[in-house]
């Protein structure tokens, strides 16, 4: 979750806090792949042995690549193997002609490492074409959102610009509906198809798991990946390796948090946030520091903070707390909502979300959405608020955090009524638009940076993260002595 998925802040009852080529390579608009020999098919890895049979084992994040005939590209293509995620350095300059540029990031008390930065900071936003914007979807029934993904998937695929359009789709029950949690990959050839992937999916979902099916289908030209970074990342590194097409597209989402499995989610909303899992059609964690549910007859809000710090472990996933790819960085064009603003009492389907455009694909993915009336634009995003003091309070009362140096979890979080006040507290005068959208990118970057710290050891932990992540850990190991200790005392553990 990032949103899709996505425990993202689980803390335990803390102190309230206001302040405290191939540059030469480039994939164009129009691009025809390298011509290569007939691959020699490898035999997919059983899902039924995730994660153990598995190459990035507990941090795998089961994105589908292994469970096809591409599984011998895995070392390579996957973001938890070998270099993981440092290889978006290089990824960006193939997919988007250029990367990043990594000398506008935006601090509060100095606005960039150099010259002055705009709202489309690249730094931690990636490699943006054009200001980030706001954006619905428009008339889009049953959408957990209000269906941006959905209506530019469909005016791609309608407009006749796609063959296919790979999403993830509701799994279908046995008694004809559809379960909110669990999921399976698809190849949507109608628009019947593509209704089918509304709504945010909470655990971990194999969205390459048709690769092969797309890779055997001539029909398909012209494709449209819909994915979330680590599905993105590994689509990229085998995507010439798909003889068939001739045109790509992909369309990612803000994501963090993941559930590890559909019981894990299911087990967060009944142990977590104390509801019937099986009346639940959707649930996110939103900018006023609350999880809002959606119900069939119900919308239900219930802050952070209340939540129990033990429900952490279980609902988030490993690879996503090795994850450095939030805003995936390789996508076309992504939809997210961190950067969006949030009214009092306003619900997912009534809000904004915003766009980010990397490249000429995703502008054009968006412009096919407005042409066809699918998408509404709205004003550029913006942002107020310092985010650094509140990204080191989330990080330093983080369960997660505690449970690497050995500090106790606790089981309850705060009454109702401490709870509300907080995060009342938060959104009056926490960072706001795209500053909460920087303060969740830095909380998370600070968080899965100890984890891989403390998990794989610190040759490797700094060699498997891209750039803007290592200017972001060093640039709070200087301002934040907390922070600092809290890697002294990982270290201090492999010693």
């Amino acid at each position: 979750m990032e949103s899709s998925l996505f425990l993202r802040i689980l803390l335990f009852p803390v102190i309230f806090v206001f302040s405290k080529t191939l540059s030469t390579l480039v994939f164009a608009n129009s691009f025809s792949f390298r011509s290569i020999p007939t691959r020699t098919r490898s035999k997919p890895i059983d899902p039924a042995g995730w994660p153990d049979r598995f190459p990035a084992k507990e941090h795998c994040s089961k994105c589908g690549l292994c469970e096809t005939s591409f599984v011998s590209n895995v070392t390579d293509a996957c973001a938890f193997l070998g270099p993981g995620m440092a290889r978006i350095d290089e990824m960006e300059s193939i997919v988007h002609g250029r990367r990043r540029n990594l000398d506008d990031m935006v601090w509060s008390k100095k606005m960039s490492r150099s010259s002055s930065a705009g709202a489309e900071e690249e730094a931690r936003f990636g490699v943006v074409q054009q200001p980030i914007r706001l954006a619905k979807g428009n008339d889009m029934d049953n959408a957990q959102w209000t269906g941006v993904v959905t209506s530019i998937a469909l005016a791609m695929l309608e407009s006749e610009q796609v063959d296919a359009v790979i999403c993830i789709a509701n799994t279908d029950r046995d008694n004809g509906d559809t379960s909110w949690a669990s999921s399976e990959p698809i190849v949507a050839r109608t628009a019947e198809e593509v209704l089918r992937g509304r709504g945010v999916k909470p655990a971990l979902a194999p969205s390459l798991r048709v690769l092969d099916e797309i890779q055997d289908d001539p029909s398909i030209r012209r494709l449209l990946f819909c994915g979330v970074g680590c599905a993105v990342q590994a689509f990229r590194a085998i995507q010439s390796d798909l003889t068939n097409l001739e045109q790509v597209y992909v369309l990612g989402t803000n994501c963090a948090d993941n559930s590890p499995t559909v019981e894990a989610a299911q087990n967060f909303i009944q142990e977590g946030v104390k509801m019937d899992a099986s009346t639940v059609k959707g649930y996110e964690f939103m900018q006023d520091f609350k999880v809002h549910v959606k119900t069939a007859d119900s919308y239900v809000t219930k802050p952070y903070f209340t939540l129990p710090g033990t429900i952490a472990d279980s609902s988030i996933a490993m690879s996503c707390r090795a994850c450095f790819d939030y805003t995936n960085a390789l996508a076309d064009v992504v939809v997210g909502y961190m950067g969006a603003p949030l009214e009092a009492n306003a619900r997912m389907d009534g809000s904004f979300q915003t766009l980010t455009v990397r490249n000429e694909r995703g502008a054009q993915m968006v412009q096919t959405a407005v042409d066809s009336s699918r998408l509404i634009l709205g004003e550029v995003a913006t942002g107020k608020g310092s985010h650094e003091q509140l990204a080191v309070a989330t990080i330093t009362s983080d369960a997660l955090v505690a449970s690497m140096v050995n500090q106790t979890v606790p089981k309850v979080g705060m009454p109702g009524w401490m709870g509300e006040l907080m995060a009342f507290g938060m959104r009056q005068f926490g960072p706001k638009g795209l500053n909460f959208a920087r303060y969740s990118i830095d909380y998370h970057v600070l968080r899965n940076y100890l984890h891989i710290l403390d998990t794989w050891g610190q040759e490797r932990a700094d060699s498997s993260i891209p750039q803007y992540s290592r200017y972001i850990v060093d640039y709070y190991k200087e301002i934040d002595t907390e922070f600092a200790m809290l890697i002294s005392a990982i270290e201090a553990k492999k010693r």
